[in-house]
């Protein structure tokens, strides 16, 4: 096999291994290490608390969930429990931990969500409560999907 060959494979490998490798935040390698629990490419920790039978959503969907959002030390920073309603929302124009982590749900099913910086609100945070860069803990139940075919 030729040189540039064997180092485009190598390339290609190393690129591989790396999207497989174990997450780097304490937080999320102890959710990924949790049995049943599976990372992603992008970095997007998901471990089923309870298997759905409904419909699976697609990106393009309306979902309905209950949330607990926290941070890995256990801060709530969000929660439609705490607020007895549960949220709606076309799962497109969510952050893309949730994009991803809904559509591998079922109706009926709860999930936790680890998202790393990098799939949740990046370096930009959000609205005065989650900082730059922060690792993101999601507890989701789908409730129900709107606009599926």
């Amino acid at each position: 096999m030729p040189a540039k060959t064997l180092t485009a494979l190598a390339a290609t490998m190393l690129a591989v291994a790396a999207l497989a490798a174990p997450p780097t935040d304490p937080a999320l390698s102890k959710a990924a290490a949790a049995p049943g629990a599976v990372v992603t490419p992008s970095g997007l920790v998901y471990r089923s608390l309870k298997d759905g039978n409904g419909i699976s959503p697609t990106a393009t969907d309306t979902v309905r969930v209950n949330y607990r959002g926290t941070f890995p030390d256990g801060r709530e920073f969000d929660s439609s429990y705490a607020r007895h309603e549960p949220a709606e929302f076309p799962l497109n124009r969510v952050i893309p931990c949730w994009t991803e982590g809904l559509q591998r749900m079922k109706v009926g099913g709860k999930a936790l969500l680890g998202c790393t910086a990098a799939i949740a609100y990046g370096a930009r945070g959000a609205g005065g409560v989650i900082p730059p860069n922060a690792t993101l803990l999601f507890e989701v139940e789908l409730l129900g999907v709107r606009g599926a075919k």
